[in-house]
Formats: C-alpha cells, sequence, structure tokens
C-alpha cells in the first residue's frame, strides 16, 4: 500500500504505517548525520529555525552547489548508513518529537522501541539513487550550523515532493531489519 506523507506528520498517521508499506513524503525534511545526532545527545540547541516536532530526519549528506541565482541546488541526495546514529536516534525521537526517520540498512532494538513507544517510523530510501532522490527536492529552504560541522554534517532543511521510501520498522514493534537477520541466522544454522 502506497501511503501519501506531507511533513510534519501527525502520531495517527505514523501509526497507521505497518512494515512494507510505501511512502511519499512531501513537505519538510531537515538532514541530520553524525555530528549532528552527537551534538544533539551531548545537549546542543536546535537551531532558531529548526522544528523537529511532528518531522522527519534524513539521514543524508547532500551534495549541494550554488547555482547562477546564488541559490543552493541538491544534485545529489542519497541515504546514508543509518546504524551509526543508534546510540543516539531514540533519544532524538523522543525529547524532539521526530515522527521519522529516513536512511539506509536499517537500525537496531533502541530505535525500534522508540518507535514504538514515540509514534514514529524508520524509512529504507534506496541507495545508490542519489541524484533520482535529488529530483524530488523542490528547493533547499534553509541550512544550519555550515560553519559548524560542514556541507555533509550540516542541517539542510529541503522541500521535499513525493519523496519515496519504504516503512522497515513500524510503530507497532515489527522491524523487516529484524526479521531477515532472524532468517538469515535460521539459514546459516540450517547449513551447519
Amino acid at each position: 500500500m502506497t501511503h501519501h506523507l506531507t511533513s510534519p506528520v501527525s502520531e495517527e498517521a505514523i501509526r497507521e504505517l505497518k512494515v512494507g508499506d510505501q511512502v511519499l513524503i512531501s513537505g519538510v525534511v531537515f538532514t541530520g548525520r553524525d555530528a549532528v545526532h552527537k551534538y544533539l545527545h551531548e545537549g546542543g540547541e536546535l537551531p532558531s529555525g529548526v522544528n523537529l516536532e511532528g518531522g522527519i530526519i534524513y539521514h543524508c549528506g547532500p551534495v549541494v552547489l550554488k547555482d547562477e541565482n546564488d541559490e543552493w541546488k541538491v544534485v545529489a541526495a542519497g541515504p546514508t548508513t543509518s546504524i551509526r546514529e543508534e546510540p543516539y536516534q531514540g533519544d532524538i525521537m523522543k525529547h524532539f518529537g521526530v515522527r521519522g526517520v529516513i536512511g539506509k540498512g536499517g537500525m537496531a532494538d533502541k530505535t525500534l522501541a522508540a518507535c514504538k513507544d514515540h509514534g514514529a517510523v524508520y524509512l529504507h530510501a534506496i541507495g545508490g539513487a542519489a541524484q533520482v532522490l535529488a529530483e524530488c527536492i523542490v528547493r533547499v529552504r534553509n541550512v544550519y550550523m555550515l560553519e559548524e560541522f560542514g556541507s555533509p554534517e550540516a542541517i539542510w532543511e529541503l522541500e521535499v515532493n513525493e519523496f519515496p521510501a519504504v516503512v522497515t520498522m513500524d510503530s507497532l514493534g515489527e522491524s523487516l531489519h529484524k526479521d531477515v537477520r532472524s532468517q538469515s541466522e535460521e539459514a546459516l544454522a540450517d547449513r551447519r
């Protein structure tokens, strides 16, 4: 089933999503990678203008250039590996009211528990499709912490239109990543 989400997203809309559902996201998405997650986890403040309540964080270090009008243009926006944020993600979901996280590769038990407890989902974006995903970005609305963290680690505020992803961890406690790992371990045990 395909769901159209507009970010910020309500908890009710998120709790309707189940593992395997496809989503098309429109609205505002904020990027956040290692530096941002560590900074926030250690008590750092969100910059003025960044509101993650009901929002979606995209684990992405976009390739961004200035165009002829001196405006930012995203030319590549592929997901980065999410598991690096596992020590931080659940606490950030709780503290800032995050409803969705986009990345690749999945996350583990702490994030899954936070999804269930706080009404959030993990969304898998297609790796290797950075230029295609960039086409879903209508514009860069703003950039924060660029000087502190550098371009890939900055918080980019992106306006997106029908950005595609798949729910792989839902608010019911289901995880496609956990299921695949379990099935793989069983298959390996059967071979021995």
